[in-house]
Formats: C-alpha cells, sequence, structure tokens
C-alpha cells in the first residue's frame, strides 16, 4: 500500500513541477504591450509608421501600393485609395496603436483605435483590406454591402504579392474575385 502512495505522490509532484515549468515559460513569452499615439503615417493600407517603430495593422491585408482592381468595368487604384483612406482613418487625435508581437520584418502587429472604434476593423467593414486570421464578420459586411474592394474584382493582395515576386503584376485574371 505505501509503495502505491509514493507512485502517486511521485506522479502528482511531477506532474506539478511541469505545470510550474509550463508557467514560467508562458510568462517569458508574453511580451510586454507596447502602445503609441501621436501623429501616425499610413505607409500603405496595412501599415503605419510614428517616429523609427514601423507597425502593421494585425488580422488584415490590404491592397499593396501599386495594386489596382475593377469597378464598373474601369480600373483604379485600390492600393493608394486603401493608403488614403488609412491616413484620413489615424489622423483622429486620439488614435493609439498597441501590440505585443512583431512580424518577420520587425514591425510592431497592431490594433489601432480612434474614437473608441477599432481601426482595423473599420479598413475591413469600409471594403478596403481583407480579413486575415480575424475580422471575418467585418468582411462578410463588405461583401455583402460590395463596397471597396468588393464593388468589383480584384486580386487577393497576398495572391498579388505572390505574382508580383513571379515577375507577373495584376494584369493577370487568375487570383481575381469578382461577387
Amino acid at each position: 500500500m505505501t509503495r502505491g502512495f509514493r507512485t502517486i505522490r511521485d506522479g502528482v509532484a511531477a506532474f506539478a513541477l511541469l505545470a510550474a515549468i509550463w508557467l514560467i515559460a508562458a510568462k517569458l513569452n508574453d511580451g510586454a504591450e507596447i502602445a503609441h499615439s501621436g501623429r501616425f503615417h499610413a505607409a500603405d493600407g496595412d501599415s503605419l509608421a510614428i517616429g523609427d517603430e514601423r507597425m502593421r495593422l494585425k488580422g488584415i491585408d490590404a491592397p499593396e501600393l501599386s495594386q489596382t482592381c475593377e469597378r464598373g468595368g474601369a480600373r483604379w487604384g485600390c492600393g493608394q485609395e486603401a493608403k488614403r483612406m488609412l491616413q484620413s482613418i489615424v489622423a483622429a487625435a486620439d488614435t493609439r496603436c498597441a501590440g505585443t508581437e512583431r512580424d518577420r520584418f520587425q514591425r510592431l502587429l497592431v490594433i489601432c483605435r480612434a474614437q473608441g472604434v477599432d481601426i482595423n476593423g473599420t479598413m475591413v467593414r469600409r471594403g478596403m483590406a481583407v480579413s486575415y486570421g480575424a475580422y471575418a464578420e467585418e468582411e462578410a459586411q463588405a461583401r455583402s454591402s460590395k463596397v471597396g474592394l468588393w464593388a468589383g474584382t480584384f486580386e487577393m493582395p497576398r495572391v498579388f504579392r505572390d505574382h508580383r515576386g513571379e515577375g507577373e503584376n495584376s494584369s493577370g485574371r487568375s487570383g481575381f474575385l469578382q461577387w
């Protein structure tokens, strides 16, 4: 009987030790939140800068600056329009962007808010960015309302970047979405 009790006690102790190690490792991986407020500069439809800090709006993907889309049979500079829209939204005096992670380019991944509104979600809801791991509901609203990109045809930003890397441009039809 004592031998069985020791085995159980040793198992519980080992489990407790592993749990403590896991908690310590999880805490070490938590980065401190970095927040910025002030005058932001939109580099494109999903990237911002303030001072030396470069930031990427988390959970969204906007057209590239050189990307064009089609609407009503005509091409329009959707990448440039996305940049202009983001710049106008972050111009609010109380804009604040915060995050804890960085992407492979060392940009801080942020969620931005102005006047209590999630700017990342606003870009998707207005149809000037697509959901990239978040904001699926906002994208569904934009699609059903046929606003922004969803008012015509466009190549998903990720596909556009991949084609551009292969020497193609957005004039090819592969990867275009029509709604």
